[in-house]
């Protein structure tokens, strides 16, 4: 065996063989709950990161993490890690990183994402036209041909995170594929969002931490385009996020262009995940309450484009007038804590009444509330017993949890 046929097979036992090493990215605040999520669906050696989870798992597993985790924006398969210090470094790293013939010829598309950074590796664009220069100038001198960029829709996603290395000492690369190319926290049921519409699996995320296992009744008082009260319901029902919103054919994924790809797995895991939805458990109600018309409109659509239609019990009203179900249940909701109702003095005056009809009506329930404004949270008149730091779309919040006596 020639020297350079020898190097080539042992980048692919390296990046094929054995354990796969991943990450999960995951919302701001949302790390411990995503570590369980991925423990329950049989990952290993799950470590807590900022933002992220790292585990260990091997393929099939990997294709049920991607057809089945809700929390994560994406999960990623690590490549090869490596020391860099600079632009040559990472050339050369990159270059050296994996079989390129396996895992992008030349007939194949590709995007390079950049996360992170160094001293000389700064700005990601630069960034990314170093891995990208890499891989085109060693297609040029295998094929006399390149691979083109595709940004929109792409063959292989890449990902390069740099950090420090562990110690402080020098920098480090980690060059990962994307299972699916796009966020996760997409579905696909959403077409109509709202006036501030919370992610999918921030939302789903938010409910897990709540406990809710569909025994005791849910219910939103300002629902929006409910997304909390539908991702809790998918949840329950056990329709998997990796699949269109009918629950039949797994959503677009880059995967199957990976050289080691293995399709009856794929299958396998595929049906596993359509069989979660099978004989699904009786939940106790799910109740939305939306004072617009057009938003409640918006939010009973996507019910039905999340196949949860039937589950999720939406109606229009004022929250201050709700009624709860029988309980006691548990409350959640994400009340407006920028311009959606005005200024002020008007969202101050909301809080409170919200407080007052709580207290009035919803005696021996959980209340979950998302809060970007403690000054307005604190019109409730309540006291909280858990404050979990969350990030919604970039502005600090909290989880609140009360106990409503």
């Amino acid at each position: 065996m020639t020297e350079p046929k020898r190097q080539s097979q042992a980048k692919m036992s390296r990046s094929m063989g054995g354990p796969l090493a991943g990450v999960a990215v995951l919302p701001p605040g949302l790390e411990e709950a995503g570590a369980a999520e991925l423990t329950s669906l049989g990952a290993e050696s799950v470590q807590v990161l900022r933002r992220a989870v790292a585990f260990r798992t091997d393929l099939k597993g990997f294709y049920r993490l991607q057809l089945q985790a809700r929390l994560p924006f994406r999960i990623l398969r690590e490549l090869a890690r490596f020391s860099c210090d600079g632009p040559r470094q990472l050339h050369d790293a990159v270059a050296g990183a994996a079989d390129w013939d396996q895992w992008l010829p030349p007939s194949r598309s590709f995007r390079v994402d950049v996360s992170g950074s160094l001293p000389g590796l700064a700005h990601s664009h630069f960034t990314a036209l170093q891995v990208k220069n890499a891989l085109v100038d060693g297609q040029r001198q295998r094929w006399g041909e390149r691979s083109s960029i595709d940004r929109d829709d792409p063959d292989l996603c890449l990902h390069l995170h740099l950090g420090r290395a562990p110690g402080g000492r020098g920098g480090m690369g980690v060059l990962s594929v994307d299972g699916a190319g796009g966020s996760l926290h997409r579905r696909g049921w959403r077409a109509a969002v709202g006036l501030a519409p919370l992610k999918e699996n921030l939302a789903s995320g938010l409910i897990a931490l709540t406990g809710w296992d569909g025994s005791v009744p849910l219910a939103d008082p300002l629902c929006g385009s409910g997304t909390l009260l539908i991702e809790a319901a998918c949840r329950q029902l056990g329709r998997a996020p990796g699949l269109d919103p009918a629950g039949n054919q797994p959503r677009p994924q880059l995967l199957g262009h990976w050289p080691d790809f293995k399709a009856a797995l794929w299958a396998q895991e595929v049906k596993a995940a359509q069989g979660l939805a099978e004989a699904p458990p009786p939940l106790a109600p799910i109740v939305g309450l939306e004072h617009n018309a057009d938003v409640l409109e918006q939010a009973r659509a996507n019910a039905v484009s999340a196949g949860v239609g039937d589950h999720v019990q939406l109606q229009q009203g004022d929250c201050r007038d709700f009624q709860p179900p029988s309980g006691p249940g548990v409350i959640v909701c994400n009340p407006p804590y920028g311009a959606r109702l005005g200024g002020e003095d008007n969202l101050e005056a909301l809080y409170a009444d919200l407080g007052v009809m709580l207290k009035q009506r919803c005696s021996g329930w959980s209340l979950w509330l998302l809060s970007g404004n403690p000054e307005l949270t604190g019109a409730l008149r309540m006291k909280s017993r858990r404050r979990i730091p969350i990030s919604n779309g970039g502005i600090d919040c909290r989880w609140l949890h009360y106990e409503i006596r």
